[in-house]
């Protein structure tokens, strides 16, 4: 038997973190002592007070049934009270919450609720591979966005030609941003609201790391008036609360766009374990010290790389968000070729800038998931080689 992939597989390139496995793999099994600091999973655990309501939620028979499609309604009171308090949004949990297998599975969903084929997606780049990934299989076009560092790595709105604007139905943004760190400042998403009603584009924000950050508080898109006209943002409680292996996240905003992603989703997937759903909530509700601890673990780790490589002679600019660090490359080299290096002379792994997208080339990116002995480490490595 012939097996033959449908053309919306064979046209994507290798999965970009799929691809990083591989090459861990391969060092790994030629014995390197590899320091990966390359995708961003959290190496802390899960904080103990949330395993707990895990280990008491997973022995109730209530549970052990399929779950209700959008979320349990004590979640998403749970998601909006949380919004109350940290962005001071209103939020109906009815109809203005949807419960998510994790952000990226919403984020690859919400194309097919509102693009027909070759219809046009407004994506950035460098971003998240699963923005034009989901548009792709959608059967929508992407149109990249350039994400330059002389620009705050912020979309140019005004830079889109017009007949692209006018063809656009939905823009994703992302801010912190992964995988630059920069942060979007109020007049932005101000002017993305405007942008959006001028054209009748959705706005999808991804907020996923809007919780790791150390001196002044992210903002939400949805804080600024008009926002819920035209848009949804994403989060999840991966990076928040050390929880990506869970898989729950949630949608919040526009009800008329929740209820399309919300039709996908009830054709393809069956919900959220209920057990998780219920220490979600008390992750919801964890006090913010407890966060504080995680968050000061990422600044010490983040001073360390970030001094650390400045004195090696890099270009690297201090995050004050997300938990990586987007480093331009020695002159004269790219960031494939960069990151090979690193992994071949220095044993340290990570993120080519261009797996991101093409104007992430000329960068790569760090992430803080590791203990500050082997960040010191990865220095000292780094620090040996001749660039």
């Amino acid at each position: 038997m012939q097996i033959q992939y449908a053309e919306r597989i064979r046209t994507l390139p290798p999965y970009l973190f799929a691809a990083i496995d591989q090459m861990k793999r391969e060092a790994l099994q030629k014995g390197a002592d590899l320091i990966d600091l390359s995708i961003g999973d959290p190496d802390i655990p899960t904080p103990k007070h949330i395993v707990e309501a895990m280990k008491k939620a997973v022995e109730k028979a209530e549970h052990h049934r399929y779950p209700s499609y959008e979320g349990m309604l004590s979640y998403r009171e749970a998601v909006a009270r949380w919004y109350k308090r940290r962005f001071n949004v209103d939020l109906n949990p009815e109809n203005e919450v949807l419960s998510l297998i994790g952000s990226k599975e919403g984020i690859g969903h919400i194309p097919l609720a509102f693009i027909d084929p070759g219809e046009i997606v407004l994506v950035p780049s460098p971003g998240y591979p699963v923005y034009p990934v989901g548009t792709k299989f959608a059967g929508g076009i992407p149109y990249f966005m350039p994400l330059r560092e002389e620009n705050n790595f912020l979309p140019e709105l005004k830079a889109i030609p017009e007949d692209i604007c006018k063809k656009a139905k939905l823009m994703f943004i992302n801010y912190p941003n992964n995988p630059t760190s920069a942060e979007a400042p109020k007049e932005f998403f101000q002017e993305v609201i405007e942008f959006a009603k001028k054209y009748n584009i959705i706005i999808c924000h991804d907020a996923a790391y809007s919780e790791i950050y150390y001196e002044e508080k992210p903002i939400s898109f949805l804080e600024f008036e008009g926002a819920k006209e035209v848009g949804i943002e994403f989060h999840s409680l991966s990076k928040t609360y050390n929880m990506t292996g869970w898989r729950i996240g949630y949608a919040v905003g526009n009800k008329e766009i929740l209820v399309g992603l919300g039709k996908v989703k009830t054709n393809l997937d069956s919900g959220v374990f209920q057990a998780i759903q219920e220490a979600s909530i008390v992750a919801l509700d964890t006090e913010d010290n407890i966060l504080r601890e995680i968050r000061d673990i990422y600044r010490q780790r983040r001073d360390i790389l970030y001094e650390g490589l400045k004195a090696k002679g890099f270009e690297v600019k201090k995050s004050n968000a997300t938990f990586y660090l987007w480093v331009k490359v020695p002159r004269g080299t790219n960031s494939i070729d960069f990151a090979g290096k690193l992994l071949k002379e220095a044993e340290v792994l990570c993120t080519p800038g261009v797996g991101f997208g093409e104007y992430g080339e000329g960068y790569i990116r760090f992430a803080l998931t590791q203990s500050k002995d082997r960040i010191k480490e990865a220095v000292d490595r780094i620090g040996r080689i001749r660039l």
